[in-house]
């Protein structure tokens, strides 16, 4: 060490020997950087790191090694050859490029380190030993054996100890520290080879005058050296902004997405995005290192491939709430690099939201919208599992059917914001009238039911209960300040009494609330076996009328009407029957209050008037033909446009057809039938006031619409002569009449006395017997026929006189 030491001090130039310190350094220094990147390569791409690497490591070790050759100065002329100069540097640099890719693990990571190490060292060394042989001075080179050993082994150890700091690692730290060990190594090596050598002067040694110069050679090396280590920083710092410029692209692009994402490897987080942070609630410096499956994700389904999409809970570092979310999983190996080995990429979708909407929408799909309350699918599953709870505990169940009774007075009047107002007040009612496990349910419009499950006797305990809501329900509701009449009527079944099944139980129910709406509304019935057969043989002929509306099984029946002054038919009116296959010709009375109840009296009402329009077109006299409107038919908006499409589609003129409204059925929404009827009137069609003195036969009704006819009920023309208040009732109407130029036409006229009485007291039209029966449209020739005209009038010619001289006698 002291020989090392003195010939540093006595035998070398300080400036340079310093010089050569530093580029060994930072050739070392650059050289790792560029290992570094080599051992995270595979392929090309590390074949092209490691041959940056080999030239800037082999030219550093080989300038520092001359240019301790230069820094020498053994007090004699010296040269060198380029011969040796250039094999020394080729030695190096495949050396150290050998040494490099030797040090690649692949099993045993030591040793390949250890091989790497040794491969340098002799590289270094034979470098050096090849290098003095380019050395030419005046005199012999005396070697000492052990101090050359000496320095061998210290470059091997260098280089061997620098690989196994260095490792994988990019760390600052251990880059320093490979590059000064290694530094070391070729310094301690060269300098040590450098004390163990003796120069003999000799003057038979000359230095040939072609020998490069020490300050050419000081030059050439520094600047060859300079710009190899310059290159590999270049490349090195072009490759990091690249890497760099692409990873804050991709951190941006990942910081604006949606989903969270996570980069691991190893099962630990290594990278994550702005989204994700955000759901483990900790920053990215915290979230770095943390195992992902053991510390932050749970799977919920840990045997489910990771290639699917799986869904798992997110336990947040800050919060004790997990998250439900969904993971995508893709694995990140573009396999030129070993540091993508195992990296995955997970997307995590926060679900929150999603189960959110799909609990919203189970919801919606199971409870009724307005009200909140169980809708009609979700009663069926849970009157099912009332049903399967009593069977099994031996409670008692009874289902209760609940319709409000003032619920339409309340839409009509108040708009339907009230209407929705009540339906949230009832049930708010029903529901605080009870408590678990009985529960209400809303069937749809103003419908709803309760079921009780209780420990008591049956049907007391179902009848205290239906007497509560019946008080609950009475108290009016309010809305906007105006007070809301409410009220309902219920129908009760009893399980399992009066059925097992929910079907049963729902449909007994019902019949049992139609028979408390039939009492007079305002109270509740118990189903009765009784009722079954009643309400099914009514519920039997709806379905087959409505079905017959369908086949079309229906027939229309025409009743002539005649003038009163002389007995000419002016027209008919259509009167619907039904033949029916099996129980034959059903009367009116029996099928019309059913269809009424079931709804299908619009679509009767609209086949009788298309069928009726369609027959009087086809006659040859253009006669009127009469057809009633029902109550329903007339609050309908579209009945103005029905009419005018029937008559197109007909061809009936508008001044034939006729229609038959009664007085009460103006009263069902008033301002929407005179609507209605002004709009008839528009199209040319004639409105007749029907059953005229039997509803609320209001003058102001008369005053307020120009009705084209008022009909006498027969009830007071069949009692003409047998009762003096019916005589004077249809002689006050007829005088009514005259007064307001409105004709009259008496109905149920059946004998000649009641005839010719309300000849005499000029009544327009006669309807009855006494004119003709109803019959099909195929039996009306004799009046719609135009062959039969002149016959039909010679025959009126000879009676006309007749007639006359009785009226004057």
């Amino acid at each position: 060490m002291i020989k090392v030491l003195s010939s540093l001090g006595n035998d070398h130039d300080l400036r340079l020997v310093i010089l050569a310190v530093a580029v060994c350094l930072g050739a070392c220094l650059t050289a790792f950087r560029l290992y570094s990147r080599m051992t995270g390569a595979r392929g090309l791409v590390r074949g092209a790191w490691l041959l940056l690497a080999a030239l800037v490591a082999g030219c550093g070790v080989w300038a520092t090694h001359f240019l301790g050759l230069l820094a020498y100065d053994p007090g004699l002329p010296t040269g060198f050859s380029s011969t040796g100069t250039i094999a020394s540097l080729m030695i190096s640099v495949a050396f150290m490029g050998g040494g490099f890719f030797a040090s690649i693990p692949v099993d045993d990571e030591r040793s390949n380190q250890i091989a790497g190490g040794m491969l340098i060292g002799l590289g270094v060394a034979g470098m050096h030993y090849s290098g003095m042989s380019a050395f030419v001075t005046e005199g012999r080179i005396e070697w000492e054996p052990a101090t050359v050993a000496a320095s061998i082994i210290t470059g091997i150890v260098g280089a061997t100890l620098s690989l196994m700091v260095i490792g994988q690692g990019k760390g600052l730290v251990k880059l320093v520290a490979a590059a000064g060990l290694l530094g070391a190594g070729v310094l301690a090596m060269h300098f040590i080879g450098m004390a163990a050598i003796t120069i003999v002067p000799d003057p038979l040694v000359e230095v040939p005058e072609s020998m490069m110069s020490v300050g050419v050679m000081t030059f050439a090396v520094a600047s060859i050296t300079g710009l190899i280590i310059l290159g590999g920083l270049g490349a090195m710092l072009i490759e990091s902004q690249t890497t760099r410029s692409a990873l804050e692209r991709i951190r941006t692009l990942a910081n604006a997405a949606y989903e969270g994402i996570v980069v691991i490897q190893n099962g630990r987080i290594n990278d994550a995005n702005s989204a994700f942070c955000e759901l483990a609630g900790a920053p990215l410096e915290d979230l770095v290192g943390l195992s992902l499956l053991d510390d932050i994700l749970t799977f919920d389904d840990p045997l489910q491939s990771p290639d699917e999409r799986r869904e798992a809970h997110l336990q947040p570092l800050t919060d004790k709430i997990s998250i439900p979310v969904e993971v995508f999983s893709r694995l990140m190996d573009d396999g030129a690099r070993i540091e993508t080995s195992g990296l995955t990429v997970l997307a995590i979708r926060d679900l929150r939201e999603r189960r959110s909407a799909e609990d919203k929408i189970r919801y919606l799909a199971e409870h009724d919208g307005l009200t909140g309350l169980p809708n009609r699918n979700a009663l069926q599953v849970k009157l099912a599992a009332a049903i399967e709870r009593v069977e099994a505990s031996g409670e008692t169940l009874a289902l209760i059917c609940v319709d409000l009774d003032h619920f339409k007075e309340a839409n009509d009047l108040h708009g339907h914001l009230a209407g929705d107002s009540v339906l949230r007040e009832a049930a708010r009612r029903l529901q605080g009238s009870i408590s678990a496990p009985s529960f209400a349910a809303r069937l749809g419009g103003d419908e709803f039911v309760v079921v009780q499950i209780t420990d008591q006797d049956q049907p007391s305990a179902a009848a205290e209960l239906a007497g509560e809501l019946l008080d609950i329900l009475r108290v009016p509701g309010q809305f906007e300040g105006q007070e809301l009449v409410m009220g309902a009527s219920l129908g009760v079944s009893l399980y399992p009494d009066d059925g097992r099944t929910r079907e049963a139980l729902l449909a007994n129910a019902d019949m049992a609330l139609y028979r408390a709406k039939e009492s007079g509304r305002g109270a509740y019935r118990f189903f009765k076996r009784e009722m079954d057969e009643s309400i099914r043989e009514r519920r039997t002929m709806a379905r087959e009328l409505r079905q017959a509306i369908i086949d079309e099984h229906l027939i229309v029946h025409y009743q002539p009407l005649a003038r009163a002054s002389d007995g000419e038919v002016c027209g008919f009116e259509a009167l619907v029957r039904w033949k029916h296959p099996v129980r034959g010709m059903i009367p009116p009375l029996d099928f019309i209050p059913v269809a009424e109840e079931s709804g299908l009296i619009g679509p009767l009402g609209e086949w009788v008037l298309r069928r009726a329009c369609a027959d009087a077109a086809a006659w040859d006299k253009p006669l009127r033909i009469a057809v009633n409107l029902s109550p329903l038919q007339l609050n309908q908006p579209a009945l103005p446009t029905l009419v005018h499409e029937v008559l197109i589609q007909t061809g009936l003129s508008p001044a034939r057809l006729e229609l038959e409204i009664t007085e009460s059925a103006l009263f069902k929404d008033y301002q929407r039938a005179l609507d209605n009827l002004r709009r008839l009137k528009a199209l040319g069609v004639r409105i007749a006031m029907d059953d005229f003195g039997t509803g609320f036969s209001s003058l102001s009704t008369l005053q307020s619409f120009p009705f084209d006819k008022i009909k006498v009920d027969k009830s007071f023309v069949e009692n003409i002569h047998r009762d003096e208040r019916a005589t004077v009732i249809v002689r006050a109407v007829l005088g009514l009449g005259r007064s307001l130029n409105i004709p009259v036409v008496a109905e149920g006229v059946e004998t000649e006395e009641q005839r010719q009485f309300l000849r005499d007291e000029d009544c327009a039209e006669l309807q009855g017997y006494a004119i003709g029966r109803p019959a099909p449209v195929e039996t009306l020739g004799a009046w719609t026929n135009n062959d039969l005209v002149i016959a039909a009038l010679e025959v009126v010619d000879e009676v006309r006189p007749v007639l006359r001289r009785k009226r004057r006698a």
